[in-house]
């Protein structure tokens, strides 16, 4: 775990991973973009409460909170879950493809892979879920070689300075203590 977390020759395999989910997150929400019809999840969502997940020997629902999620929260507001599902799925691919707030975007991923793999889908959904969770335990290793190198060191200087009372940043982002 220590290397997968902090070795730069682990850093490069998380970035190549993260690269290639980014690229399928960001193919997969562009085609409900950009297709010849407008995306439109109601079919699916029906689908999700109609023939729910459940147990074959009891037949028991077994998510029956997501399943209520969908019939009361979901279908209802279908219009703003066409607009979260193609979009989100354009932000996570971004956000893995440029290494920007990696760990955020590879959390968002495994949301909607569990929403997908929770209404019965599973497709690519355990593949997506696996290097998903390898690039989210990566952690910061994971935007290494990305815009999380930048972004960590604005937030260090933020910190360290302005951004906190008291104290102003020099030029290699430590704190010092103002006085007076």
């Amino acid at each position: 775990m220590t290397w997968w977390r902090n070795d730069y020759r682990a850093a490069i395999l998380a970035a190549l991973l993260r690269i290639y989910l980014g690229w399928l997150w960001l193919e997969a929400g562009w085609h409900k973009i950009a297709g010849s019809e407008p995306f439109d999840a109601t079919g699916f969502i029906k689908r999700a409460i109609d023939n729910p997940v459940t147990d074959r020997a009891t037949g028991e629902i077994i998510y029956p909170t997501y399943t209520a999620f969908l019939k009361h929260i979901a279908l209802p507001n279908v219009d703003l879950i066409n607009i979260l599902v193609p979009y989100g799925e354009v932000l996570v691919g971004i956000g893995l493809i440029v290494g920007g707030l990696t760990t955020a975007a590879a959390f968002f991923g495994l949301l909607m892979n569990f929403m997908f793999l929770f209404a019965g889908t599973v497709s690519t959904n355990p593949w997506f879920v696996l290097i998903g969770a390898l690039v989210l335990v990566a952690g910061a290793n994971a935007g290494r070689y990305g815009v999380d190198r930048y972004l960590r060191r604005l937030y260090a200087k933020w910190r360290a300075g302005a951004g906190r009372p008291g104290g102003v940043a020099n030029g290699d982002g430590v704190r010092e203590r103002t006085v007076g």
